[in-house]
């Protein structure tokens, strides 16, 4: 199989797979979950990163310095993006974006209205996300199929949460079932998109892979660091932080499991 067609299957599959997880746990009512999805979304980022794609870019890239520079660049990259809403991470009740699962079904959230002048800016930043995110699966593809199937995997993890936080927002700023799931479903083709475009252009420009590897490296840290372990800080009860430390494990055991099953194959 070529590295396109894998390209194009697992951006597809993976896109279309995150937002029917998503539409499943945001329209059965299964919102309660979203905080264990949240712990094992961190630790299958960060397991990616740094059993996989950091140890790929540093083979890769020019020097260590200029690698290391690379992610401390990325990190503050995306830190400014989210700052200019381009770049949209919020999962559940992880930010002000979007309101809590309770405060959702409980019909109380003071900021519905907020939430509807929102929606556009959600699915546009959910796109441009999303086209991004192809752009990662690519590059990583480029260097090693291992890695690029160990990347779409943390990808598609930390997906499911975000979108199920999508879902809710759109449901209860008066979007219908059908018509938050197909707005997923074509925010979602941006990764396919962002994946062909991704292949075709480091074809000619094969320096910049070791870049976009940093990136991808960068985001993901940012993505769990950032966004993702705040949120889980708002449980303090010693029982909710054994199942956050236990799930984030978790997380890290799936992606070291898949490489070395991958290394075997």
């Amino acid at each position: 199989m070529s590295i396109l067609l894998m390209i194009i299957l697992v951006s597809f599959a993976g896109g279309v797979l995150s937002v029917l997880c998503a539409a499943f746990f945001a329209l059965n009512a299964k919102a309660a979950w979203v905080p264990m999805l949240i712990s094992y979304a961190i630790g299958a980022l960060l397991g990616a990163v740094f059993l996989e794609i950091l140890p790929h870019a540093f083979e890769v890239a020019s020097s260590i310095q200029s690698m290391s520079a690379t992610v401390l660049l990325g990190i503050l990259l995306f830190f400014v993006l989210e700052k200019l809403v381009l770049w949209r991470h919020c999962h559940g009740d992880a930010c002000e974006v979007h309101a809590s699962p309770h405060e959702h079904h409980g019909g109380h959230s003071h900021g519905i209205h907020d939430h509807g002048r929102s929606g556009l800016m959600i699915m546009i930043g959910d796109t441009f996300h999303n086209f991004v995110d192809g752009v990662l699966i690519a590059a990583a593809f480029m260097v090693d199929i291992r890695l690029g199937i160990v990347t779409a995997v943390a990808i598609i993890a930390h997906e499911i949460p975000q979108e199920v936080g999508d879902f809710l927002i759109l449901l209860h700023s008066g979007y219908t079932k059908k018509q938050a799931l197909v707005f997923n479903l074509v925010s979602s083709m941006a990764t396919l998109i962002g994946g062909v475009i991704a292949y075709f252009a480091l074809q000619s420009i094969q320096s910049w892979i070791p870049t976009i590897l940093g990136l991808a490296a960068a985001s993901m840290i940012y993505v769990a660091v950032a966004d993702l372990i705040p949120g889980l800080h708002k449980r303090t009860e010693l029982r909710a932080t054994l199942q956050q430390a236990v799930l984030i494990g978790l997380g890290i055991g799936s992606i070291w499991l898949t490489g070395v099953l991958l290394h075997a194959g």
